[in-house]
């Protein structure tokens, strides 16, 4: 890297199943109003110089990145380092997640060459999260040129942002908030904007 690089880091929309508690499974996809988040903060993020987006593999992220890159005009590539907490409280097993042809024909802005640079191990603890997401983070930061979003989970984006920081982000993490953080050639970090939501509508 041999200039600054801005880092977007964004948390999904809202999910189906924090609004209507009757759907059960592992991977829940975005409510109505979390798709409205999800193309409120494409719109917010437009002219923000943004060229590359990266998303954890579980649904609602992939969806939430879909409609940003739809706003940006760009692709979406999955990466598992950035995936929900594999908390075993949460999680019996592995959790079974969209095939990758599955999430392409539902959408089509998915990059399919991207290979995961950080595969998470089930079960893992808080800090083992934390620490894969801000590894994932770095390394797609390390070999991304230009400006970047990467979408991911509450857990996972504060583990991005500590990651980066290289200290510990204790900001709040809002469905659909946003977090910039600024690095320079020598990959000093600054975080310049910590969970704003104020681009939503219903937030």
């Amino acid at each position: 890297m041999n200039e600054k690089q801005n880092i977007w880091l964004c948390r999904h929309g809202n999910r189906i199943d924090f609004v209507d508690p009757s759907w059960k499974g592992d991977d829940p996809h975005l409510s109505p109003d979390g798709v409205q988040q999800a193309k409120e903060t494409g719109a917010r993020l437009r002219g923000e110089g943004i060229g590359t987006i990266f998303a954890s593999p579980f649904l609602r992220a992939i969806e939430t990145a879909h409609h940003i890159a739809n706003a940006l005009d760009l692709s979406v590539r999955i990466e598992a380092g950035l995936c929900e907490w594999l908390n075993a409280e949460w999680f019996a097993q592995r959790p079974i997640l969209k095939s990758l042809d599955e999430l392409i024909a539902r959408f089509p802005r998915i990059d399919p060459t991207h290979q995961s640079l950080v595969n998470p191990r089930f079960p893992e603890t808080g800090d083992e999260a934390t620490e894969r997401a801000g590894e994932a983070a770095r390394q797609l930061a390390d070999q991304t040129r230009g400006d970047l979003l990467l979408v991911g989970h509450a857990h996972s984006v504060m583990g991005m942002a500590t990651g980066l920081l290289r200290h510990p982000c204790s900001a709040p993490c809002h469905l659909c908030g946003l977090f910039k953080i600024s690095r320079s050639a020598q990959r000093e970090a600054i975080l310049e904007i910590a969970g704003d939501n104020s681009h939503l509508s219903s937030p």
